[in-house]
């Protein structure tokens, strides 16, 4: 397996379901906060592996993951907005490899076509980005726990 490490930030939404699904298959996670660890719904909860970061500006925490990652997935439903969209400009930014997984498409991303990308692209640190819990009626999470429980299991595995 080529995968090491999952990193992401943690905030509600997608960041939480990348951390408990890798978490969940026995990935090594981290996870970057601004200092003081705020979250969406308030701190983050201390289960989680941390490393805050000495800043308090939420882009500049993006970043760093996209920075210190050889490669960025974000998932998503609807256009790019806030921190997802941002996540996207500083791969491109800073020439790091990108997929984007649009769980509202017609025809989403399989996950053997990720892995494939993440074989391909030679990812050993993968950063997952995607929109908060709070920026879609119906909620992000779940989807994304199952679409990433099902990557992370296969690559694992692989």
């Amino acid at each position: 397996m080529i995968l090491k490490k999952v990193i992401t930030g943690a905030q509600t939404g997608v960041d939480r379901a990348t951390l408990n699904a890798a978490i969940g298959v026995g990935l090594t996670v981290d996870r970057y906060c601004t200092k003081g660890g705020p979250a969406k719904d308030g701190l983050i909860p201390g289960n989680y592996p941390i490393q805050e970061l000495e800043i308090t500006q939420y882009h500049l925490r993006i970043e760093n993951n996209v920075v210190v990652s050889d490669g960025t997935l974000i998932i998503n439903k609807g256009p790019l907005t806030l921190g997802t969209k941002l996540s996207y400009d500083f791969s491109v930014k800073h020439l790091v490899p990108y997929l984007i997984v649009q769980l509202d498409a017609e025809e989403v991303i399989s996950v053997s076509d990720v892995i494939r990308w993440i074989h391909g692209q030679q990812i050993s640190t993968l950063n997952v980005a995607g929109p908060k819990e709070s920026k879609l009626p119906d909620g992000i999470y779940k989807e994304a726990f199952f679409y990433l429980e099902q990557l992370f299991t296969s690559l694992k595995s692989s």
